[in-house]
């Protein structure tokens, strides 16, 4: 029963690593555009607007008035 316990407790383990693979796998290609001003600038305002429009996506979805 032991084994079956280290075995979950892997888990959260795994979860973090993956997440944390994928997320700098995105991030990592945009990073050469963050260094210069002409690209960095209209990529911050994509993103803005990114976490803006799915918080509306998710306040409609969600009812929050």
């Amino acid at each position: 029963m032991q084994e079956f316990f280290d075995n979950v407790s892997r888990y959260p383990r795994y979860l973090i690593s993956v997440s944390f693979g994928i997320f700098y796998n995105a991030i990592e290609p945009l990073i050469p555009l963050l260094k210069r001003p002409l690209t960095a600038i209209p990529l911050i305002g994509a993103a803005i607007a990114g976490f803006v429009g799915l918080s509306y996506i998710l306040r409609a979805m969600l009812g929050i008035a």
